[in-house]
């Protein structure tokens, strides 16, 4: 069994090379070798490249959740979430080749880029609990899966930008949250339309049951099913 010691090694192992490797290039056998772990080791602590990308992911996800600002608490939520992925794209920086080695490998690979977006999903669900926006069930998933993309863009940004101020992916954070805002307002509606839809069906429904009982109280021999008698 990998201690803690060799899997953070092996994982920052994997974050080196892919800095200055295409991430197909980067085999299990080649991070053993430049580790200086046993192949058994390597199995044991990650089975996958995949796992180590989730493995940096959750790295990451760690780093912001440690960091965010708690006295944001009392600011709208837009800008806590503005926040919360500023601090994303700081905890990022120290492997940003290796965010670009990623990025490039998903825009070549479907099946990969499926992969990664559900890492991404998930990781952004964490980053809408930190900026204290309470979701769940499927509204969690679609909300996060949004975010997910959105925040793919703003890392595009970022990646190309050579100004540390970072003005250029600020101002994409911006619009992309201004988006997704314009997002949220549409899924209300739907929900509301959709609350409304099935308030109608249970009443129609309750209402059609109440009209049943009715024939029978009236004339018990009557059976209803919603079709006409025959010969009708």
């Amino acid at each position: 069994m990998a201690t803690a010691k060799t899997k953070q090694k092996i994982l920052q192992t994997f974050l080196e090379l892919l800095a200055e490797h295409p991430y197909e290039d980067v085999s299990l056998p080649l991070i053993a070798e430049t580790a200086k772990v046993k192949l058994s080791d390597m199995r044991s602590a990650y089975s996958s490249k995949l796992k180590l990308v989730a493995a940096f992911l959750e790295q990451v996800d760690t780093a912001v959740l440690d960091e965010r600002d708690e006295d944001m608490g009392d600011q709208p939520a837009r800008d806590r979430l503005f926040d919360i992925l500023m601090t994303r794209i700081d905890a990022l920086a120290e492997h940003r080749d290796a965010v670009r080695a990623l990025q490039e490998a998903a825009a070549k690979d479907p099946a990969l880029a499926l992969d990664l977006n559900a890492l991404h999903v998930r990781s952004q669900k964490w980053m809408l609990i930190a900026a204290g926006i309470d979701l769940s069930g499927v509204k969690a998933t679609v909300v996060a899966q949004g975010l997910s993309i959105a925040f793919g863009r703003v890392v595009d940004v970022w990646l190309d930008e050579e100004d540390e101020g970072m003005p250029r992916t600020m101002a994409r954070l911006d619009k992309e949250l201004d988006k997704g805002s314009d997002f949220m307002k549409r899924l209300k509606n739907v929900e509301g339309l959709a609350k409304g839809v099935r308030s109608f069906l249970r009443k129609a429904s309750g209402g059609r049951k109440r009209w049943k009982d009715r024939q029978r109280e009236t004339d018990p021999d009557t059976e209803f099913d919603g079709e006409a008698p025959a010969g009708a």
